[in-house]
């Protein structure tokens, strides 16, 4: 085989089981992509030879027949999960050069099934963005171009962004990530890949960065919907080192692609078609329906009264979280330490350089919502209205209907500096198609319906019951195999 990085997640399983390509034949090849890729700026952190080593033993675990459902399969972990003896940053001068003495539990599940992993991703800093502009190790270039203007740097999308580069640019086989508010789902739009944020509590946060625990959780950046499947098998599962962790079955997500559609109910909400949107969403939108109907699905409209307030919502419960989680990076235990005259001025010297804009932007934020006096007026009442957007959806489904289908995302990728310079409300509203994902806790997947009038991708998202991945996977499959099929970018990095 010629081009090596050119291959699926589930060929690269299927040549290595058959022997036509060995481990070390498949991460020598990612390993060159991934150093010729540098110009993006996908990886924070670089583990070359550690890559090659677990690939020389996963050679000798499929000559044993011993072979773990990942085995040899190079992926790239975004820099937010721990990874034992390696350099994790969650994209912030404030952790320095901490180096974990422990693995995450979803990286620890993929190196159980004999995954190779490659480095750590670049993402926005402590995964608060939704462009991978605010990383201390500075902003992610996607791999895409935009149509007549091969000047401008085109973002990724974020949290996730260099997870979701790193896979569109053929740098690994696949990318874990994490959505808070869309950091998944987002990016994969803007980057022509899949991504899925499963049902909160399906994959364990023990090991995670976090952001905001209530919303967090991890999930696949992947090539293909297979491949979405393959990946979030391995790293689901029930953790009790993690509270929220559900201990529930994790099903062979891979059996469900290819499912009858015929019986289905896929829900339209008429609440997402918003003042403004553009008509080449609406009309992917439109595309969608068509799509599923053709593959046998019932469409119907559906109701979501509150979603006109989950953006705001989000914006109080997200930053009131963030700051009660990040109140440990003080300087004292592990990152960057200022000199200061006492503790108090250490603190402050502390967090004001190791901190980002947008993150002490978020802290205070979410401080002043905590605070005496507007604990109650905001806090509490965003609360009783994510409640509401539960409700919402459990209504729905109560009703009878198996799915959602959406928009991911309001536009095609913009480049960087075009949103969020000055009002950073702006930025926000990329958000404004995945949040109530994350606060009502359901499973979402982006799926690459399509390109744009100036040449980037758009994706449609589905979104589903609790702890019913298995149907968004059927439903994006027939999608996929409905949807023009998008090349992905050359690699025009090469020469920068």
């Amino acid at each position: 085989m010629s081009d090596l990085t050119l291959l699926s997640l589930a060929e690269a399983r299927d040549a290595l089981k058959s022997k036509k390509i060995s481990a070390l034949e498949l991460t020598r090849a990612h390993v060159e992509a991934m150093e010729a890729a540098r110009p993006l700026n996908c990886f924070i952190t670089e583990t070359p030879e550690l890559a090659l080593a677990q690939a020389t033993q996963s050679d000798a675990k499929i000559a044993r027949g011993e072979a773990g459902p990942l085995e040899g399969l190079p992926l790239g972990i975004k820099d937010l999960y721990c990874s034992k003896g390696v350099r994790t940053t969650a994209a912030s001068r404030i952790l320095g050069n901490f180096t974990p003495t422990y693995e995450s539990t979803v990286s620890g599940n993929l190196l159980r099934d004999g995954a190779v992993t490659l480095g750590k991703l670049n993402l926005d800093e402590f995964a608060m963005g939704s462009s991978n502009e605010t990383s201390a190790f500075g902003p992610v270039i996607s791999p895409w171009r935009r149509k007549g203007d091969p000047a401008a740097k085109i973002v990724p999308g974020g949290s996730s962004g260099g997870s979701s580069a790193a896979v569109a640019a053929r740098l690994c086989l696949g990318a874990t990530a994490t959505d808070t508010g869309g950091s998944i789902r987002q990016p994969a739009a803007f980057t022509g890949t899949v991504g899925i944020k499963p049902t909160y509590g399906r994959c364990s946060r023990w090991g995670i960065v976090a952001f905001a625990s209530s919303l967090d959780q991890a999930g696949p950046i992947t090539r293909t919907v297979r491949d979405a499947a393959i990946m979030l098998r391995s790293m689901a599962g029930h953790d009790p080192r993690d509270t929220t962790s559900v201990d529930a079955p994790v099903p062979d997500y891979e059996k469900s692609m290819g499912a009858s559609l015929k019986g289905r109910r896929i829900g339209v909400p008429k609440e997402y078609r918003l003042d403004g949107l553009s008509a080449e969403i609406l009309a992917l939108w439109d595309q969608g329906v068509a799509w599923l109907k053709d593959a046998g699905a019932e469409i119907v409209e559906i109701s979501l009264p509150h979603t006109k307030y989950a953006l705001p919502t989000y914006y109080i419960i997200a930053p009131a979280e963030a700051s009660s989680n990040l109140a440990r990076y003080d300087g004292v235990r592990y990152g960057i330490r200022e000199t200061g005259r006492d503790i108090a001025d250490m603190y402050e010297k502390t967090r004001a350089k190791g901190f980002g804009q947008e993150v002490r932007r978020r802290i205070m934020i979410g401080t002043y919502v905590l605070s005496a006096g507007y604990y109650d007026a905001y806090y509490v009442r965003a609360q009783k209205v994510r409640s509401l957007i539960k409700q919402d959806f459990d209504t729905v489904f109560a009703a009878g209907v198996d799915a959602v289908l959406t928009p991911a995302t309001p536009s095609p990728a913009f480049a960087q500096g075009e949103q969020g310079s000055t009002d950073p409300v702006e930025m926000y509203l990329n958000d404004v198609f995945t949040v109530t994902v994350n606060m009502a806790g359901l499973p979402g997947l982006s799926v690459p319906s399509g390109l744009a009038a100036n040449g980037l991708p758009l994706g449609l998202q589905l979104i589903g019951r609790p702890f019913d991945e298995e149907t968004l996977f059927s439903l994006a499959g027939a999608i996929e195999q409905a949807a023009p099929k998008i090349d992905y970018p050359q690699a025009w990095w090469r020469g920068a």
